[in-house]
């Protein structure tokens, strides 16, 4: 629902000459408001010179130059920066155990079109698609398998910012209808996972990159998961479901947020090298 508009100022009329009563200021007083108006005036110009000015190349890049950047930049990212072989989670699993994670599959970029469910393709349609990187790894044990990926999106800040805000208000990243797809990569462990099989998922919609980051989890041997859970949820104190009790919501988030890291990392030594 958007925001109300703010009600308008109260009309004012001009001030009544020679203030209140009708009696005319002190000369000396006039002189002095006048000073400090032209002093006023006098430090906003200089400032307004100065951040005209001065142009400083030390200067962090603006909302709009990371964006374009990102947008443009991503492709030439190496596959093992945005999707490193191996990821640790330090403390990352339940009850704070460390995790390992091992990639075993990267797909094609390709479109959005298989990446995501109708429902949720609609939900995320607003900031577009400009291009759609997914890899599948597997835990230590090869008991589970996960699909991590990360949306480029066409979006400007002021999109990206209405969509996180829209994800957080409405928990659109709890729903059971909205979870991302698996890459199900043949010869893998992750060869038997479909829809059915997804159990815990992370969506997470950035406001400082035009990017949406996600993760879903499920079981390596193919069973079908009927209680899926949000890693949010499952990996709460006291969350008694499949995807707590195996830490398939830990795997969700852990990687999710893995990924999330280095991607940023990535473009950030990405605009070092090209400035």
């Amino acid at each position: 629902m958007p925001p109300r508009p703010l009600a308008p100022p109260r009309p004012t009329g001009p001030p009544a000459a020679g203030g209140p009563g009708g009696r005319r200021r002190a000369p000396s007083r006039t002189a002095a408001a006048a000073a400090c108006l032209v002093l006023g005036l006098g430090l906003l110009g200089g400032a307004a010179a100065g951040s005209w000015l001065g142009d400083d190349p030390d200067a962090p890049p603006s909302t709009a130059d990371t964006y374009a950047h990102a947008r443009s930049a991503w492709h030439s990212v190496p596959v093992a920066d945005l999707f490193p072989r191996t990821l640790r989670g330090k403390g990352a699993g339940p009850g704070g155990a460390d995790r390992v994670w091992t990639r075993i599959a990267v797909a094609p970029d390709s479109s959005c079109g298989g990446g995501f469910d109708p429902l949720l393709g609609k939900a995320l349609a607003p900031v577009g698609c400009e291009r759609l990187v997914r890899a599948t790894y597997t835990d230590a044990t090869s008991t589970s398998v996960t699909t991590v990926g990360v949306l480029i999106t066409t979006s400007g800040p002021a999109g990206m910012r209405a969509l996180h805000q829209r994800f957080v208000t409405e928990k659109l990243d709890e729903r059971t209808d909205l979870m991302p797809r698996t890459y199900a990569a043949k010869g893998t462990a992750a060869a038997g996972f479909g829809d059915d099989q997804r159990a815990s998922w992370r969506i997470r919609v950035l406001t400082d990159a035009p990017a949406v980051v996600y993760a879903v989890s499920g079981f390596a041997d193919g069973r079908k998961v009927t209680d899926p859970q949000s890693a949010g949820e499952a990996t709460q104190r006291g969350a008694t479901s499949a995807p707590a009790q195996s830490g398939l919501g830990n795997d969700a988030r852990g990687i999710a947020d893995a990924i999330e890291t280095g991607f940023r990392h990535a473009l950030s030594t990405s605009t070092e090298t090209t400035s």
